[in-house]
């Protein structure tokens, strides 16, 4: 019996699918069982380096749909219709997976199944409130520098969900911590400013 294909191969597999362009609809499909935790790998994977707005926006407020899902306990995401039917391009998402893929590799190294239970079905609505407070926080971050340590939360989330590494979800979680409290200095030093202004 081969072993489940790690992070890097299930990205890998994804740009190797045939067709010019993806649509949503097919990517979903294609990763089966494993598709909450690579949307949330790929959709933390934009915010690990410094992104003009809208992307931390629109990826938070994505991240935040899939998280209230997971806390609701659906065990495959419903996306509407109209988000289903939209594509990427072959080339864009085989330019982002060869970048992304090296980064993998290395982090998988130190990954294996460790405290299971943290990425199983049973802790999914957990993981769904974590995932929807780390979209919040994106949502709000500071343009450009401020969403990198919540897009590395996410990411480490994601890969603890893919590989059933429970030390991943935790550290995901304490890197989240601190992304959070560098969004909630900024949301105060805004909203300090603008109090100030009246």
């Amino acid at each position: 019996m081969s072993s489940p294909l790690r992070t890097s191969g299930l990205l890998t597999a994804l740009a190797a699918l045939p067709g010019e362009r993806l649509s949503v609809a097919t990517i979903i499909a294609a990763l089966k069982d494993r598709v909450y935790a690579l949307l949330v790998v790929l959709l933390g994977l934009p915010n690990c380096l410094p992104m003009p707005p809208p992307i931390p926006l629109v990826c938070g407020l994505v991240l935040g749909f899939i998280g209230i899902q997971m806390l609701a306990g659906r065990a495959v995401p419903w996306l509407p219709r109209s988000l289903l039917g939209r594509s990427i391009g072959q080339r864009e998402l085989d330019r982002a997976v060869s970048r992304a893929v090296p980064v993998l590799i290395r982090l998988e190294r130190f990954s294996r199944p460790r405290l299971t239970v943290l990425g199983s079905a049973i802790a999914l609505p957990i993981l769904g409130l974590l995932i929807l407070i780390l979209a919040l926080g994106l949502v709000v971050a500071a343009p450009f520098i401020g969403q990198i340590p919540l897009g590395l939360a996410v990411c480490l989330v994601g890969l603890g969900l893919v590989e059933r590494d429970g030390l991943f979800i935790i550290a995901g979680a304490l890197v989240g911590v601190v992304g959070l409290v560098l969004s909630a200095g900024f949301a105060y030093a805004i909203i300090s400013g603008l109090v100030g202004l009246f």
